[in-house]
């Protein structure tokens, strides 16, 4: 909320956060959108904190890779996220992806996350839910990271060339 100045014209020196709407004095430091997994997990009951930790061992047994919070997620990467958890107060919201939709009982669901890339969902309530399928699919994502990456992108349908004489014929119409 923008403080009271005693003249319309008046500036009063600082700012307004887009994001907490709080009012930071002008050389003031803010940072509401800090956050850690710590602070994301924090809320977990215990079995929702077991699944989260288990989720977590597995991804790290997969190799190097970065683990960080962002916002309301955190976040599973290698050169780009191919994995991410958000916690919830009833589950957790598991998306990772992959070159395929994955038809199964445990997606919830599917969305097309770039012309390369399925985005597919599944919530976890339970340490044991995270066993096969999901730590299959989910190493399948780092796995096939880089090459999702890497595509080429689809050549795109072009006219057929025209044989020199013909241009050259063409060419002699026009002038």
């Amino acid at each position: 909320m923008i403080p009271e100045t005693s003249s319309y014209n008046e500036r009063v020196p600082g700012r307004e956060c887009h994001h907490c709407r709080e009012w930071i004095e002008e050389g003031e430091a803010h940072d509401c959108w800090t956050t850690t997994e710590a602070a994301l997990t924090a809320d977990l009951t215990d079995d929702l904190r077991e699944a989260w930790e288990r989720i977590r061992e597995t991804a790290v047994g997969f190799g190097d890779q970065r683990i960080y919070a962002s916002g309301t997620a955190i976040m599973f990467s290698r050169d780009a996220c191919y994995f991410f958890v958000r916690p919830k107060p009833k589950y957790l919201e598991l998306w990772f992806f992959l070159g395929r939709p994955i038809k199964a009982p445990q997606v919830r669901k599917v969305m097309k996350g770039s012309r390369a890339k399925y985005a597919n969902m599944i919530r976890i309530t339970h340490r044991d839910e995270v066993e096969a399928p999901i730590t299959e699919w989910l190493r399948e994502a780092y796995d096939k990271h880089d090459e999702l990456l890497g595509k080429p992108s689809p050549k795109k349908a072009s006219r057929p060339r025209r044989s020199p004489k013909r241009r050259r014929a063409r060419a002699k119409t026009r002038t």
